[in-house]
């Protein structure tokens, strides 16, 4: 019974993205865009340091964000406010971290815990990084763009295998559409045909997350849905938005 509901779970998860992609390019077809420009600064600052260090940490289960290195994001870039004694790094990343042509992308309610593995804190944290010093400079789309090419020719490390990420926050706001969504793991590969994995096939369970997928970042990103949030409570389909 239990694999059976896991199973379900799964194909509603994919039948979810599926209308969520639709969405998303309906609505790029529409010339009212929900979030034209950035908004002001402090709309996307979280002022309780705390309460962002706890949102942070939300993404993954205490056994591994407990220890793990936490970012919060300051007028400039984000700040180390706990150093990892596991490796991790766990970070709430904010609605410019979506593809550039997401309709949301200066939606200033997204909050998104996530916490990377070591080797994604040394090779894919970087980029969440670097595209949010672009973004707090002020710079364009384009710039953004232009900056991160730079970046991930000259200075991004190479991707490390095994590279992936926890997001099983049930406190997190992904988009207007999505909300929450539903717990899942992140999985990070060199730029490749998204079929290798089985992703979006009838019945897979793993889905493209189109975030880079070379535009610009040279990276391919896999997620897989699983049945549980961080804090063990049981993921049903009336979380799904």
């Amino acid at each position: 019974m239990k694999r059976k509901s896991t199973r379900t779970s799964a194909l509603a998860s994919i039948a979810v993205v599926v209308m969520f992609v639709a969405a998303w390019e309906a609505k790029a077809q529409d010339t009212k865009i929900p979030y034209p420009s950035m908004a002001p600064l402090e709309q996307y600052l979280i002022p309780d340091r705390n309460e962002e260090i706890k949102l942070a940490r939300s993404a993954a289960p205490d056994s591994i964000s407990g220890d793990a290195g936490v970012l919060v994001l300051g007028r400039h870039g984000y700040e180390t406010a706990i150093k990892a004694k596991n490796g991790f790094v766990c970070v709430v990343e904010r609605s410019w971290m979506s593809p550039f042509d997401f309709p949301q992308f200066w939606n200033p309610k997204m909050r998104g815990p996530i916490c990377f593995n070591p080797p994604a804190v040394r090779s894919i944290l970087p980029l969440t990084i670097k595209r949010t010093e672009l973004v707090l400079a002020g710079l364009s789309k384009p710039q953004i763009i232009d900056g991160i090419k730079a970046f991930a020719t000259k200075e991004l490390p190479a991707l490390e295998p095994g590279a992936m990420c926890f997001m099983m926050s049930s406190q997190g706001y992904l988009n207007d559409a999505a909300g929450h969504w539903l717990p899942h793991l992140m999985f990070y590969i060199p730029l490749t045909d998204p079929k290798v994995w089985g992703a979006d096939l009838p019945g897979s369970p793993v889905i493209l997350n189109p975030q880079f997928q070379g535009a610009p970042e040279p990276i391919t990103e896999f997620m897989i849905p699983v049945g549980h949030w961080s804090d063990g409570t049981a993921a049903t389909p009336k979380d799904e938005h």
